[in-house]
């Protein structure tokens, strides 16, 4: 294969103007013309300019104020909602709006509470409380209501309970009722909860209406327990739960987790109960199957409901769509997408939002963002949920200049941003940490009315977790509880991620138990949060009995679960762990979804696992999915560190095949190989078409070319490189400075290594315990035992940091050479 990229044996080109023989002679480590390294830059903490502007934008008094069209009040269905569950309107507005229910008094003291400004309302209240106590107070609740003024009725009922009732005793009962549906409507959940927890809700005798409403509210604040224990009050009242109250609580177990066993408990119920199921009902119990990655039990429901009759509209195929959406199985979404169009089922804009989502899923973000333009194309014009979704996956594969170019297309199609939309690109922004454009994210925030929320806030907490980053991680959660966002589940489980990043095990356990105290029961994203901690420290041990106790508490692990102890044991060397989750992803027993496979090469990469890579690759492709950037470069790499040429030469193929462009890690991978097959000028030949092509090498491009000119002993070559490298501005690194000792020491030329290792100390790169063994080792190779003594006894006097553990084990090591 002559000429070629990847040769099948390294053969060793000779430029005719350079010499591929070693010179020995006037090959120094030069103090006096060697360009001195680049400083290392100054540590600062940008993120403080970051967070007073989020604490700027999060302040109650610059916060836009939410619009409330008077007339139509339309609300998204992204989770069971009971307003729309009813299917009807409360029966306190009446059909034009009026008020004609209130007598004369009670519109005039209507038109004051109004008029009035909201922070003096107490006051006004006290001033006309023998009027207001003359009047119908439920009617002056609903006027309010049918006004669009909800706080003001908030306000009104807290003064009555605080003012009238704690006097005379229990509230009325319609006035809860009205409350609770008021504040439900709204979705005010939060002060709902506030408002009833002064009140002991289940010595009055409230409607089904009222109780469903209350237990939903604490459903949306995760409070999943607290709702559970609503229902089964409601039921000892001996009210019978209505198909809304079911659908509620249906979606309360999905949430909660671990609850399958639960939710068919609850169907059976409704059956003998002679409720039959809805749309609601339907996508409810699939939308749970699909939290939990239960994809077969979803199948399986699906398919009973068809052979009992029920004819699935276009929200149950959603909710089924969205089910393999999130493990990326885009073939069966398109299966599911066809059945609907046979069976004359229309799809809408969420099924092609489900659609793209299985895409992007599945790896393919280019066909994911052309999917847009079939949307449009008929007639379903894309919202801000189709273009977020292929932002965030640009975003989580490193393409953050794709993704960006993405937004800006999507606002000049005239589709705004959401919080969301936001949301995502700080999250992708701050992983890389681009602090400026995340600013200007958050300026342009502001400029569109939109406000920052608790996951944005979220956001910040997880940008923050990194070593030594623990006391600004307190610190942003200070500042968040001071803007008035209270903490709900994610809130601590990125908390708790956060700590795990920054490697303070104490404040991860200290968060997980207030997490306990504040009412939130664990799910599996706490859990999963528990895994990434202890994956940055491979504690796979740990993360096993974690593994353990989530399925003793009856949690499935997800494919972000299997993830996380693949990297645990990745990164604790454990290949038998790994072995062992293989074995359950082939069996299938484990769904292989693209991220589980994914995760698996890179684990064996890691572990330099060969044969566990290729089958891992092998299966991922299998299956239909799209490789990455990070995928193929991973492979290219252990094909060139075992000098597999045409292996690597097929995979540099795939990259392009695959619509790829090869960036600077496979360039490297490329160097790599050719180093280590002994062709240093084809290694230093990419270098130079990086360079030449506007491209910027780093510090491992540099390195690798450094380490092939060492290895064939062109020490003056191998200077040359680092000249070039530290001119450029990139500081040399212990890496870079052993290679140097390693060269010289192979080849006898102690006194260059001492040359080396002094201009490392003189630079600020104090050398290591191997920087030392390369030398001992040398010696011992060439049977020179006491120069490595006497070398080994005077380091501690170039180097007055060097241990003396360290000094014991270079003694102990001679020694051993010595009687072996």
């Amino acid at each position: 294969m002559e000429g070629t990229l990847f040769p099948n044996r390294p053969s060793f080109p000779i430029p005719r103007t350079k010499s591929a023989q070693p010179n020995y002679h006037n090959v120094k480590f030069n103090l006096s013309t060697l360009p001195l390294p680049p400083q290392s830059p100054s540590p600062s903490l940008p993120l403080d300019s970051l967070l007073q502007h989020l604490l700027h934008f999060s302040s109650p008094t610059h916060r836009p104020k939410p619009i409330n069209p008077p007339q139509s009040k339309l609300k998204k269905f992204s989770a069971v909602s009971v307003s729309q569950l009813e299917g009807s309107v409360d029966e306190a507005h009446s059909s034009d709006g009026s008020v004609e229910f209130l007598s004369r008094k009670g519109k005039l003291l209507l038109n004051s509470i109004v008029e009035h400004p909201l922070p003096g309302l107490i006051d006004l209240f006290d001033s006309v409380k023998f009027e207001l106590l003359a009047v119908d107070l439920i009617g002056l609740l609903k006027g309010l209501d049918l006004s669009g003024n909800w706080e003001r009725a908030v306000l009104l009922f807290e003064w009555a309970v605080l003012n009238v009732y704690s006097r005379n005793g229990k509230i009325d009962n319609q006035l809860i009722e009205l409350m609770v549906r008021i504040l439900g409507r709204e979705s005010q959940h939060s002060v709902a909860l506030k408002l009833l927890d002064e009140i002991p809700v289940e010595d009055y005798s409230l409607d089904v209406r009222a109780w469903t409403t209350i237990i939903h509210a604490y459903s949306r604040i995760g409070k999943y327990e607290r709702a559970i224990t609503m229902f089964e009050k409601m039921r000892k009242t001996g009210l019978s739960p209505t198909l809304v109250t079911y659908n509620v609580m249906l979606d309360v177990y999905g949430k909660m987790g671990r609850s399958w066993t639960k939710i068919l408990g609850l169907l059976d119920e409704m059956r003998s109960n002679g409720l039959e199921f809805d749309e609601f009902t339907c996508s409810t119990v699939i939308s749970a199957c699909g939290r939990e990655g239960l994809l077969d039990e979803a199948r399986k429901f699906f398919s009973r409901l068809k052979s009992q009759g029920y004819v699935p509209g276009t929200f149950t195929y959603n909710s089924l769509l969205q089910v393999f959406g999130r493990a990326g199985v885009y073939t069966e979404a398109l299966s599911i997408l066809k059945e609907m169009e046979e069976n004359n089922c229309p799809p809408d804009l969420v099924t092609y939002n489900e659609l793209v989502a299985a895409y992007v899923r599945a790896g393919f973000h280019e066909e994911g963002a052309d999917l847009i333009d079939t949307m449009i194309h008929k007639g379903i014009m894309p919202n801000a949920i189709t273009y977020t979704t292929v932002i965030n996956a640009y975003g989580k594969a490193g393409k953050e200049d794709k993704a960006l170019s993405f937004f800006r297309q999507m606002k000049e199609s005239g589709c705004v941003p959401n919080v969301c939309t936001y949301n995502a690109i700080l999250g992708m922004l701050g992983k890389k940490s681009r602090l400026e454009e995340m600013i200007d994210m958050l300026c342009e925030m502001r400029s569109n009315g939109c406000s920052p929320n608790s996951v944005t806030w979220n956001t910040m907490l997880a940008m923050c977790g990194n070593k030594g980053m623990h006391k600004y991680v307190s610190r942003v959660f200070l500042e968040m509880k001071s803007c008035g966002f209270e903490p709900n589940r994610d809130t601590f489980n990125a908390l708790i991620r956060a700590y795990g990043r920054c490697g303070s095990q104490v404040d991860v356990v200290k968060m997980y138990e207030e997490m306990i105290k504040a009412g939130f029961t664990p799910c599996v994203t706490t859990y999963n949060a528990l895994l990434n901690a202890l994956a940055r420290h491979g504690d796979w041990k740990e993360a096993e009995s974690v593994i353990l106790d989530m399925k003793k508490k009856g949690f499935k692990p997800n494919e972000t679960s299997y993830s996380l102890i693949l990297n645990c044991y990745a990164k604790g060397g454990n290949s038998r762990g790994i072995e062992r989750v293989e074995e359950e992803i082939y069996k299938g027993h484990i769904f292989p979804s693209w991220i589980l496979l994914r995760t698996l090469v890179l684990a064996n990469f890691k572990c330099r696992a060969l044969m566990g890579m290729e089958r891992a690759f092998q299966e991922f492709c299998k299956h239909g999915y799209k490789p990455d950037l990070v995928l193929c470069n991973s492979m290219l790499s252990i094909f060139a560190k075992n000098k597999m040429y045409d292996r690597a030469h097929e995979m540099l193929q795939l990259i392009r095949k695959s619509g790829l462009q090869p960036d600077l890690v496979t360039y490297n991978s490329l160097m790599d190989m050719y180093a280590r097959g002994g062709e240093c000028w084809k290694s230093e030949e990419i270098l130079k078409g990086i360079q030449k092509s506007g491209g910027k090498p780093d510090l491992v491009s540099y390195n690798t070319v450094i380490k092939g000119f060492c290895r064939q002993g062109l020490m003056q070559e191998a200077i040359r490189t680092l000249s070039e490298m530290t001119i450029r501005g990139i500081r040399p690194c212990i890496v870079t400075y052993n290679t140097f000792v390693a060269g010289y020491a192979g080849r006898g030329m102690f006194t260059e290594v001492e040359e080396v290792i002094s201009y490392m100390i003189q630079h600020d790169c104090r050398p290591n315990e191997l920087t030392y063994k390369i030398v001992v080792d040398s010696y011992c190779k060439a049977k020179k035992y006491e120069e490595a003594i006497e070398f080994v006894s005077n380091i501690t006097e170039i180097d007055k940091f060097f241990d003396d553990q360290s000094l014991g084990r270079l003694t102990f090591c001679i020694r051993e050479r010595m009687e072996s």
